[in-house]
């Protein structure tokens, strides 16, 4: 399934991004109100530790219909391209404050990420047994626009691949401490 591969390739990007970075690396900006690798992991792993129960919440007591592939709506499609996925004519938009991360982040983060990312790819696993496309859940950020589970996941697997890309481009700099 696509959204499995895309899951575990932002594994394979966390961990080459981050795992041998000292406290000093996985903490270092390179300007004031820039976020660092792990304050982008940081927010992914609170960003999955949120959003997840809530998509899951929306499969408890729905019949078994299984759906063979995700169909985005005009909106779904639109907040992605927009808000979620990497695009540099994306809108920049500030972390909801539930998952801003922490200025400075614990050493553990990477291992914590990769955790709430196999929370994730079972979720994926469990939803491929429901009709992801007629079930809808409460944005937990947003509690004004709903989405289909199917534009959950989608969003979740996105979100991942945007600050990843956010993260490497921190490890690139020629600043980076070595």
């Amino acid at each position: 399934m696509r959204l499995l591969s895309e899951l575990e390739d932002a594994d394979r990007r966390a961990q080459s991004v981050a795992g041998l970075l000292t406290p000093e690396q996985l903490n270092w900006r390179s300007a004031p109100g820039a976020w660092s690798v792990g304050q982008c992991l940081e927010h992914l792993f609170f960003a999955n530790e949120v959003y997840l129960p809530a998509i899951s919440a929306a499969l408890t007591g729905r019949p078994r219909a299984a759906t063979v592939e995700i169909r985005l709506g005009w909106f779904s499609r639109w907040f992605i391209r927009n808000y979620i996925a990497p695009n540099p004519q994306g809108r920049r938009a500030r972390a909801p404050q539930k998952i801003a991360p922490p200025r400075a982040v614990r050493a553990d983060v990477l291992t914590a990420f990769l955790r709430s990312n196999e929370a994730a790819r079972d979720l994926v696993r469990r939803a491929s047994g429901y009709d992801v496309n007629g079930i809808r859940f409460r944005n937990p950020f947003v509690p004004l626009l709903r989405f289909t589970v199917g534009a959950g996941l989608e969003i979740t697997a996105k979100h991942e691949s945007r600050h990843l890309l956010q993260a490497e481009r921190v490890r690139a700099n020629a600043e980076f401490p070595g």
